[in-house]
């Protein structure tokens, strides 16, 4: 059972929601009976804002574009908020990239040996200090980056409002139609803001009522940022930068044009008001009456359709929304008498909503979605599994899909990587943009475990596609890439005494190990099994015969590393254990020897997939010395989540429930379901840099606490984790028994629909 760190903003989140639940469990009946009350179940935990949270503003979108609101429902006040938070409105496609020092993917690339495959070019930065050096290294890093589209905001008499004018704020997100609605005061006088982004095109759509518009004192503007050459978390600069070119103009349409370099997009805003020109790059809208209605669209081509009309806008973003609650599974603990029924329901909940906007789109998501940058904005692939695996699970396939493609476009890059390295198969990178590139960096080019991610992805979708003829297309769009991918891990291990290693150079998925030295780490072996079979199942299914190649690599793969009973983290590091039970690491791995914190990602051989090697027996014990002697401070979001999937799998469903309430700094839930990011003082330098140029954020000071800096106020692999532990533990997994197994029995009334059981 993990360790309780005080956590005061998460203990009054669920306090508050405790207050309501009793009124719940009256209204409760006999659970297994009846379907869930898909509205009742969503509706009860609307997201209700009374002031400002500076950590914790609201986001409304559709998976391509992101919105993020402050407690006036725009994006009128933002230094009201954490500098973490910086109110913008991103979309997938919208990236840039700087032309000054631009340099070829060749120059940040070093030269590693590779036991008998000679020396190999990798893109390591062996300290973020290299970049001074090395200007390309920054280069690299930085571009392509995502940057922010536009901001929307409230004008009173003609100049930014005044916030000591606000007051009596009141928000309220209704999470079943996908309407904000915040109504305060300004100046004494009452005003109301519905916002809404439509869900099949990239438009905001925003209703003013006040006497103030009718006055001529309340006025809406759309300004149109450059890009800011820190990039993270905020991408946008406000003196300028860039150029407009108006398309056309009329009352109430403007059609612009926006140059950022070699980036081009286009923006239609439209108004039942009056519009007018505001400075160089921004738009201005102005009202007769007490309504004021406002749509600002954003578009990648010059031929933009006409924006719908109001009212059909806002049928469509209520019937979205509806869909998708109703359309994909769900989970309701009415009923339950464990105290942290109501807040696992609420977490689950907005976690659903958050995902639908940040981790659906066309590109694998970004850690922080689309809600600031981190890492320039690029997607870490090894994450996509944890924003998006839980979508083929819960019903929602289509949602994972429209990310899928991106592998299939960029097979042939993968291709080619792998032949660099002398591998058969596709080789993924790990810190990429659309293009494809892996970044440099002192972990991305040795981490592997992304690579058998396409297989799993593909397989979660094909076992929800349970259609007439569904496998046979799913089989047929993915199965290039299963089959590449399966390659990769097929030719990529070295042969040594007999057998097949993963590494060197390699780095686990627990990221703090030499990469020079580093072999055979347990979940990658482990992983790298269990995706070879699923492939040789693909080929079975598509009437081919087994790849002898795939056979000989799962015969020959090097067994799972343990010692004295216990699973280790690689095979290289055979004192891993008994370091980590010493007075000097146990709980507090501040000294260098120890080892015992960031992921414990060796647990994931029995969770994350079914480890069909995996000595049950000897991973409970791991599990306990976890649990005993893990420093829990610097785990991360998803490694809750995680562990709980483990135990669930393990048949402790009580201590599954425990790790999914670890309070921890990273396991802090906010009022709108998101986590932070918070490192160690002792760490935070390595993990994310703020010097050397390498394109590190300063971090903020916030009341984390002495030795802790917050690094990001959201980080959406939390969620989307969150979800695939709850669905396996609410659904079951392959060759389970029971209902809910993965929760006790004692203090749990599960209802779970349209969820499928994990592999």
């Amino acid at each position: 059972m993990p360790e309780t760190e005080a956590s005061p903003r998460t203990m009054w989140h669920r306090m508050a929601r405790l207050v309501a639940w009793p009124a719940v469990l009256l209204l409760a009946v006999p659970a297994i009976a009846q379907p869930i009350d898909r509205q009742a179940l969503v509706q009860r935990h609307d997201v209700v804002l009374t002031e400002i949270d500076p950590h914790a503003p609201v986001m409304l979108g559709n998976g391509e574009l992101g919105f993020t609101a402050d407690i006036t429902g725009l994006q009128t006040f933002p230094e009201r908020y954490s500098e973490l938070v910086p109110l913008l409105t991103m979309a997938q496609w919208g990236w840039h990239s700087f032309p000054e020092g631009a340099a070829e993917e060749k120059a940040g690339l070093v030269q590693v040996p590779v036991p008998g495959r000679g020396e190999q070019p990798y893109a390591w930065m062996r300290s973020w200090a290299d970049a001074e050096t090395n200007p390309a290294l920054n280069w690299l890093r930085a571009n392509p980056h995502r940057i922010a589209l536009g901001r929307i905001a409230m004008v009173v008499d003609g100049a930014a409002p005044d916030f000591a004018q606000v007051s009596g704020t009141h928000q309220q997100l209704d999470l079943w139609t996908g309407t904000l609605t915040s109504r305060f005061a300004y100046a004494g006088q009452p005003v109301t803001v519905v916002t809404r982004v439509l869900p099949s095109r990239d438009v905001i759509a925003v209703e003013v009522t006040s006497p103030l518009v009718e006055a001529g004192r309340l006025a809406l503007s759309v300004h149109y940022p450059g890009v800011d050459p820190q990039i993270n978390p905020d991408p946008a600069r406000w003196d300028g930068g860039g150029t407009t070119e108006l398309v056309s103009v009329t009352p109430q349409r403007v059609h612009l044009r926006r140059d950022l370099d070699a980036t081009r997009y286009w923006s239609a805003v439209e108004s039942d008001g009056a519009l007018a020109m505001d400075g160089d790059a921004g738009v201005l809208a102005t009202g007769t009456g007490t309504v004021l209605r406002l749509q600002v669209a954003f578009d990648q081509t010059a031929e933009a359709a006409p924006l719908p009309s109001f009212a059909h806008g806002t049928d469509a973003v209520a019937g979205h929304w509806r869909s998708f609650w109703t359309g994909g599974g769900a989970v309701d603990f009415t009923g339950s008498t464990d105290p942290r029924a109501a807040e696992l329901e609420r977490r689950v909940v907005l976690s659903q909503y958050l995902s639908a906007i940040n981790g659906a789109g066309t590109l694998p998501p970004q850690e922080e979605g689309l809600f600031s940058n981190s890492w320039f904005g690029k997607f870490h692939l090894e994450m996509h599994p944890w924003h998006a695996a839980w979508q083929a699970m819960w019903g929602h396939a289509d949602m994972l899909e429209r990310s899928l493609p991106w592998y299939v476009a960029h097979l042939p890059r993968a291709r080619e990587e792998a032949a660099r390295h002398g591998v058969a198969g596709a080789w993924w990178p790990k810190m990429v943009g659309p293009e494809g590139r892996n970044s440099p960096s002192l972990v991305s080019p040795f981490l592997m475990w992304q690579q058998p991610h396409p297989i799993l992805l593909a397989e979660l979708v094909r076992r929800a596609r349970t259609g007439p003829g569904e496998e046979a297309g799913v089989l047929g769009q993915y199965g290039e890439v299963v089959e590449a991918s399966a390659d990769l891990l097929a030719s990529w291990p070295l042969e040594k005494d007999g057998r097949r290693n993963l590494g060197p150079p390699l780095i686990p998925a627990q990221e703090n190990y030499d990469p020079l030295t580093t072999v055979n780490p347990t979940f990658e072996l482990a992983y790298f099994r269990w995706a070879l079979t699923v492939a040789q199942d693909w080929r079975t299914r598509q009437g081919l015969p087994p790849k002898p190649e795939w056979t000989e690599a799962l015969r020959r793969l090097a067994p799972l590393p343990m010692k004295d009973g216990l699973y280790l983290p690689a095979e290289s590091e055979p004192d891993f254990w008994q370091i980590a039970a010493s007075a000097a690491c146990s709980g507090a791995a501040d000294a260098a020897q120890c080892k015992n914190r960031d992921h414990p990602s060796f647990m994931m051989a029995y969770g994350f997939i079914p480890g069909e090697q995996v000595d049950q027996d000897a991973m409970r014990r791991t599990l306990s010395a976890i649990s005993a002697h893990w420093d829990l401070r610097q785990t991360w979001g998803w490694d809750f989540p995680m562990l709980a999937m483990a135990a669930a799998r393990l048949g402790r469903p009580e201590e599954a429930v425990d790790w999914l309430f670890a309070e921890r700094k990273n396991n802090q839930w906010g009022v709108t379901g998101m986590t932070p990011r918070v490192h160690l003082d002792a760490h935070a330098e390595d993990l994310v840099p703020v010097s050397g140029g390498a394109g590190g954020v300063a971090m903020a000071t916030n009341s984390d606490g002495a030795g802790y800096r917050r690094a990001a106020e959201t980080y959406f692999p939390s969620n989307g984790a969150l979800l695939w532990a709850v669905g396996l533990m609410a659904a079951g997994w392959d060759g389970a028994e029971g209902h809910a197994p993965g929760f006790p029995a004692d203090g749990w009334t599960v209802r779970a629909e349209g969820i499928a059981p994990a592999p």
